[in-house]
């Protein structure tokens, strides 16, 4: 049985080879993503028993995407087939002061189209202990807000941690419809994920002090967040990944987290960018895992950081780190040197 349960799209990432711009490219690169996956297939390199749920067509691009999920080995086997496409984004890789950009072509996909019907959440959780969605679900629209609130009130029937990531995506939706359809979720979520300018975007909680175009962010500013999401919704704990953006290729990387008694941070680490896509989604794996394996909040937030920090040195969007490699980073190994 699967201990962790994520509930998502898997989208099919087309990207110009190197750094090349799309209207350079005469090819594209292709590989698997999306949040909730992204957070399944981390777990899985961690030794975590992990299912992914969503709806995929039932042809050949649709295996393909189960595929990429199955190699590492997670369970697919709650995955319903239905619908004539899937999701895909284009990805243009940002360098030096020129930024990333992301362009979607997700309308009217498989997991858009589903139905509460789809999912029998009490089959599904069976045997679950944690259960991972994230905002940008019920960003897709359709039922799939109705379906997130299913799902998590089946997960609190039966005891199970929830978490989501607020991943504010301003091109699926609106601040409002964020605000109205993630207020009504967060009554049944323990913990809280978000990046330095979710908690703004979807509930107008901002860091004060903080200038985040410019890279300068603010702990106080931040504890002050932590702490309205956490009084506001009743979660167990906020975290939150906090990124100073030098330029596309260099950042500064570190996180917080907010259990209710103490505000606690994480060292910093100065990040040259390969990929960073799916560094919050590593972020929230890393953390599931720890508190999974009862790690101290602290340890939770170091493992977590370390393990997103190494994603940003990964192509794709799976972050292809294992436990010991986050664990050594975060205990102080980050010289990178060989090792034989």
């Amino acid at each position: 049985m699967a201990r962790v349960i994520t509930f998502g799209e898997i989208m099919l990432r087309l990207e110009p080879p190197g750094y090349l711009r799309f209207v350079q490219a005469d090819s594209f690169g292709a590989v698997y993503g999306g949040g909730e996956a992204n957070v399944a297939v981390a777990l899985a390199n961690f030794g975590v028993d992990v299912s992914f749920v969503t709806k995929l067509p039932a042809h050949e691009i649709g295996q393909a995407a189960l595929n990429s999920l199955r190699r590492f080995g997670v369970d697919t086997s709650k995955v319903q087939r239905g619908g004539d496409r899937i999701g895909i984004y284009f990805i243009e890789k940002g360098a030096s002061q020129r930024a990333s950009r992301v362009i979607y072509d997700r309308a009217q996909s498989a997991i858009s189209q589903a139905v509460a019907s789809d999912f029998d959440w009490d089959a599904i959780f069976k045997g679950a202990e944690w259960f991972h969605f994230t905002g940008i679900t019920p960003a897709l629209g359709g039922y799939l807000p109705e379906i997130c609130e299913q799902a998590c009130k089946a997960a609190k029937a039966r005891g199970i941690t929830v978490s989501c990531d607020l991943n504010y995506r301003k091109k699926l939706w609106t601040r409002e419809q964020a605000r109205n359809v993630m207020t009504q979720l967060m009554q049944y979520v323990d913990i809280c994920i978000a990046n330095e300018e979710d908690a703004k975007d979807v509930f107008g909680i901002s860091a004060k002090d903080t200038d985040i175009i410019g890279g300068a962010l603010s702990r106080e500013g931040y504890n002050e967040v932590a702490k309205t999401l956490l009084e506001q919704f009743q979660f167990k704990k906020v975290a939150i990944t906090l990124r100073g953006s030098k330029s596309a290729s260099d950042n500064v990387w570190a996180g917080m987290l907010f259990n209710g008694k103490e505000f606690l941070y994480s060292k910093s680490y100065d990040v040259h960018i390969v990929d960073r896509v799916g560094g919050g989604d590593s972020f929230g794996a890393g953390l599931i895992y720890s508190l999974l394996a009862g790690k101290t909040d602290r340890d939770a937030l170091e493992f977590a950081v370390a393990a997103s920090c190494l994603k940003h040195t990964v192509e794709g969007d799976f972050n292809m780190i294992g436990a010991g490699e986050a664990a050594a980073l975060a205990a102080g190994d980050g010289s990178g040197r060989v090792q034989r």
